[in-house]
């Protein structure tokens, strides 16, 4: 079955977050500022060796030893991996925070012209977070390792701050210009719907992984279909993640 195409209008109807949904949101002070140069978000040591890293977690995973591997690679001793001193979710977090910053430069919209059709928020949001879903692929096979670690109790609020951060950046650079409630509600709703994505992906073993883009397209079309329906945020969060259940346990999963 070929994926589904939105129109320019999906994503754009949602109902406005609830006083508490936005309190949270506006606690994070996201914003975004690329004509001001912005501090690197890793110390040039931890850099070099999460970017060194990153190369062994295919092979060795989201563990110390990947970390001891890219110290090594990148000219420090073993024991420099003190410098990182959560361990195997600074490798994690490492990998959510690159892929993020990467969206910017690696996801080009054609210019518009006067006799081009135009390119849609809704259209741009789907690329963006099919692109970032993609940048997983990589790493796909240990990210379920990935996610275990981030649901750790002591990570769980980092985490959930960087899936903010990643909603909110595909959000901007799609071109959304809301002021009003909907500015939470997209990005609350956003990070629901790429969280099961990506659970999703994880058992995805269809070719060129064409069932998790289908899976997008599906939940990304609920938004508007349901989203309405079901009218609190709560509710449509909750209605998203046992979708995603459900569809991962027809796939085998022992969730």
């Amino acid at each position: 079955m070929a994926p589904l195409r939105l129109s320019s209008s999906v994503l754009g109807t949602f109902r406005p977050a609830s006083p508490r949904t936005a309190a949270v949101w506006r606690q994070r002070g996201l914003y975004h500022s690329y004509e001001n140069s912005q501090p690197p978000p890793f110390a040039p040591a931890e850099s070099a060796i999460l970017s060194a890293a990153i190369a062994h977690v295919p092979s060795h995973g989201f563990t110390i030893d990947a970390l001891k591997l890219g110290a090594h690679d990148a000219g420090y001793l073993d024991v420099s991996t003190n410098l990182l001193p959560r361990g195997a979710f600074d490798l994690v977090n490492y990998h959510l925070v690159r892929q993020r910053l990467a969206l910017r430069d690696s996801v080009q919209f054609p210019a518009e012209g006067k006799h081009e059709k135009k390119m849609g928020v809704g259209s741009k949001v789907r690329a963006l977070t099919l692109a970032r879903l993609r940048a997983n692929e990589p790493v796909i096979h240990r990210w379920q390792e990935a996610l275990a670690i981030m649901a750790q109790p002591t990570f769980i609020p980092t985490s959930l701050g960087e899936l903010a951060r990643l909603a909110d950046e595909i959000w901007f650079l799609a071109g959304d210009k809301s002021v009003d409630g909907s500015w939470y509600t997209k990005r609350a709703t956003l990070s629901a719907v790429y969280s099961a994505a990506e659970v999703f992906m994880t058992q995805d073993t269809s070719s060129d992984f064409i069932e998790t883009e289908q899976f997008l397209d599906s939940r990304l079309e609920d938004i508007a279909k349901v989203g309405g329906l079901l009218g609190a945020m709560g509710q449509w969060v909750e209605y998203t993640g046992h979708s995603a259940v459900n569809v991962l346990r027809s796939k085998g999963a022992r969730i």
